[in-house]
Parts: structure tokens; sequence; C-alpha cells
């Protein structure tokens, strides 16, 4: 039987946990003032998010790319106590967005957010990291994913968002989807969920 990608989305955030309703006007003020809105990562994945870091418990987070805070909001949430996120982003004003709705949340000090473009920002931030989340400029994953890879810690899983980008032949996350699965130092699984999260852990 096939279905329709958006109904099935659609029924999928229906059948979730909706998230507290401060993410509806985060959602709201992002289409309103933003030029890409779809880039936020929305209820189901922002759930996601908020599930891996309740059952993984790390302590230390690294995300790359903020845009305007769901997911480190949603990360933040679920963070033990002591846990902390390091949140990078290259745009002052969006990440300014996301640290009023952090605040609003609660969660404002459990979040590092820096702001600079995320390769020079990766060469002085120390590891090790227990997740990492990729979701910033897509022909750059692959400078990403070398750069983190060193700094993940034993049982670290790094996410990274939108891979069925990698469905396009010349999309730059084409090669980033093709480099993963042959690098025989970590195994990957890759989640037809939106627009796809790849997780990926060292062997």
């Amino acid at each position: 039987m096939a279905y329709d990608w958006e109904e099935v989305e659609t029924y999928a955030e229906a059948h979730s946990t909706p998230p507290p309703e401060l993410f509806e006007r985060l959602a709201a003020e992002t289409r309103a003032n933003t030029d890409a809105p779809q880039m936020m990562v929305g209820p189901v994945e922002g759930a996601l998010l908020r599930f891996l870091v309740a059952m993984a418990r790390p302590q230390r987070v690294l995300e790359i790319g903020v845009f305007t805070g769901w997911s480190s909001i949603e990360m933040a949430r679920a963070l033990p106590l002591g846990g902390k996120i390091v949140a990078l982003d290259v745009n002052e004003e969006t990440t300014a967005v996301a640290r009023r709705y952090a605040e609003e949340a609660g969660v404002a000090d459990r979040i590092d957010y820096r702001i600079g473009p995320a390769l020079e920002t990766l060469d002085e931030v120390e590891g090790p990291f227990d997740l990492v989340f990729i979701d910033a400029r897509k022909d750059e994953y692959l400078a990403y994913y070398e750069a983190v890879l060193p700094k993940l810690a034993d049982g670290g899983t790094i996410l990274a968002d939108n891979t069925l980008f990698g469905l396009e032949a010349d999309h730059p996350l084409a090669e980033f989807n093709r480099r993963v699965l042959a690098d025989d130092r970590v195994e990957c699984v890759l989640l037809p969920l939106r627009e796809g999260v790849t997780m990926i852990r060292r062997r």
C-alpha cells in the first residue's frame, strides 16, 4: 500500500506527544521572520531528539547549526543533571531567538551558545562529546563529520540531519552518505524521518 509522505508526517505528528505551547510560538515567529522556516526540526524530530537524550543520558552534547533553537531546547529539556550542550551557529539574530525561547523554557543555563563559522569554532571546542547533532551547511557535512569524529566519546553517537537530500545524486549529502557508509571506523543507519536522519557510531 502506497502512502502520501505528507499524510504520513501529519499522522505521525498527530500521534506523538505534543511539545509545550512555547514551541508553537517559536514556530510562528520563525515562519514570520526567517527566509527558511523549513529548517526547524519540528515536533516529531524534536521529540525524537528529546527521547534519544532521555535514553542515552549524555553529559556533553554538541550541536552544529542552532537556527531558532527548536532542537537544542528539546535536547536540553531531557539532559541529565549537570548535562551541557555546546551549540554552534554563525547567525547572531536567529541564535538570539533561540536564547530567548531557551530562557522561557528554563534551559538556557544548559546551553552554551557560540557564534562563528562552525569549522573554525570546532577547532576551539574540546571533546569528548556523548552526542553530536549536525544540522548546518550541507556542503560542509563531511568536514563537520571529520572534525567531530575524534571528539566523540566512547559509545557516543553522531546524528546528521537532512540526509535524504542524498537521493539527489549531485547533492553534497549524496557524497556524505556514500563516505559515511564506506567508512570502516563507524556503522550507520539512515532513518527515513522527515528529510532523513543518519545515526552514526564508532565501531
